[in-house]
């Protein structure tokens, strides 16, 4: 088979494609056996009837005309490879030569991602939120642990925001009692809007043995009947907290004194900042890289990046047992504003991805044999295969290109985290290797924060 490429306007190229004749006719019996699959001939089985019968009852032209549609794109597919054409769209097959008999010549015209230059990107500026932890965010960590550690006392006084009361509550509407808003001798705490606002607001100021009766809207918007609340105060507890002191911190922590313990939180937090920061930084790269693309990208571009987003998305549904329309419906997304925000989103993915690769081509940056072997063994411990299988299934499947191109663009990508000019908000200049781990760290950084809060977070 021979091929070549010819580049149009409006990121096109026209491959034209010429298999020899001896070299079709191997579709050419193939396509025969599929003919014989659903052509009756007298005294032969369903897809039995050889080649020489079949064109005698049904011409010879059959069997080449089906050949021609069914290798076609197969013989696209092999020199879209061989040339490593980047197509995007689907291409427009046009027969040349070949119809009736001799080689086959076919032009595919076909649009490809188009490649393109940038400037400014060696003048990017990024700024980050500090890598180090103020003395403010130290103590409100150090009084999460506080919290945690606190113990619930009686007190003769009414209750504020921030105690706890037990009471017996009962909830209805329209004279008819809720069994999810019923409980008896419920630890409650004040200010923490855990029911429904009024709840708290009707709290401050009560004493063991107050009864409260009100109304309160409910939570559902959509409700127009308000919800009833009866409620009984029988206890009224404070929280007393642990004095900061090195007794606590032999407590709460492996350190016999607050003042080691404060430096552990320090670098505890800070760990995990430098990692956000990391994040952080190639973020806004992301973002100033979308904005140094201006022209407005091919439509077949946006829209495989869509599709890519969807099925990706619907595979994580369906792990949950969901379906994107369940989804949209459950969440109250609108269809119309999905697919708005979706397009919005893979049109800066698709700016990205062409300026990462046009600093791949600007910096002359490199994909070495050792990148592909760190890949090939980075899947292989993924499939739990055998690299030297991966590296061979790959080859095979024409996806060495494209892996390359990966490689190529997370280059690029450290490159710029070690290029831009990254400030933190108080205009201190930090390196990107600033924000790596310091190398006592296990990379398992984590900060003893009380369960109740991890589980906010989730």
């Amino acid at each position: 088979m021979k091929t070549s490429v010819e580049a149009l306007e409006g990121n096109k190229v026209k491959l034209s494609v010429e298999v020899d004749e001896q070299e079709f006719e191997s579709a050419v019996d193939a396509a025969f056996k599929k003919i014989a699959r659903d052509v009756r001939i007298p005294g032969f089985r369903p897809g039995k009837a050889p080649r020489r019968v079949l064109e005698s009852h049904i011409g010879a032209g059959a069997g080449r005309a089906q050949a021609l549609n069914d290798a076609l794109p197969d013989y696209y597919s092999e020199a879209v490879l061989a040339n490593e054409v980047d197509v995007i769209a689907p291409p427009d097959i046009e027969l040349v030569e070949g119809s009736e008999s001799g080689n086959v010549k076919f032009d595919a015209i076909v649009e490809v991602r188009p490649v393109i230059s940038i400037s400014g990107y060696k003048t990017l500026t990024v700024e980050i939120p500090s890598p180090s932890p103020s003395d403010e965010e130290i103590d409100a960590q150090l009084e999460r642990f506080r919290n945690q550690y606190g113990d619930l006392e009686f007190v003769e006084r009414a209750a504020d925001t921030g105690d706890y009361v037990t009471i017996d509550i009962e909830g209805s509407q329209n004279d008819e009692v809720l069994e999810g808003l019923v409980a008896s001798a419920y630890l409650y705490e004040v200010g923490s809007a855990g029911i429904v606002p009024e709840l708290d607001e009707q709290l401050v100021g009560v004493s063991a043995g107050d009864t409260r009766s009100f109304d309160a809207a409910h939570p559902n918007g959509e409700e127009e009947d308000p919800l009833h609340f009866e409620v009984t105060v029988t206890e009224v507890k404070a929280k007393v907290l642990p004095e900061l002191n090195d007794e606590f911190a032999a407590q709460a922590s492996e350190f016999e004194t607050m003042a080691a313990w404060r430096d552990d939180i320090v670098t505890r937090m800070t760990e995990v900042r430098k990692a956000q920061s990391q994040m952080i930084v190639r973020e806004k790269i992301g973002e100033a890289l979308a904005e140094l693309v201006p022209d407005e990208l091919p439509e077949p571009l946006i829209a495989a990046e869509m599709n890519e987003r969807l099925q990706d998305m619907a595979m994580r549904l369906q792990a949950q047992g969901l379906s994107l329309d369940q989804w949209l419906q459950f969440s109250g997304t609108d269809t119309e504003q999905f697919l708005d925000e979706l397009k919005t989103t893979a049109d800066r993915s698709a700016r990205v991805d062409l300026a990462l690769r046009a600093i791949a081509l600007a910096e002359a940056i490199e994909v070495l044999e050792e990148d592909l072997d760190l890949e090939f063994e980075a899947v292989a411990a993924r499939v739990e295969q055998d690299s030297d299988v991966v590296r061979i299934q790959l080859t095979e499947a024409g996806h060495i290109p494209a892996l390359k191109v990966d490689i190529a663009k997370r280059k690029s990508l450290d490159w710029l985290t070690e290029s831009v000019t990254i400030t933190d908000d108080a205009g201190n200049s930090i390196t990107f290797s600033d924000l790596a781990a310091s190398d006592e760290d296990d990379g398992d950084t984590v900060l003893d924060t009380p369960a109740s809060e991890e589980d906010e977070s989730e």
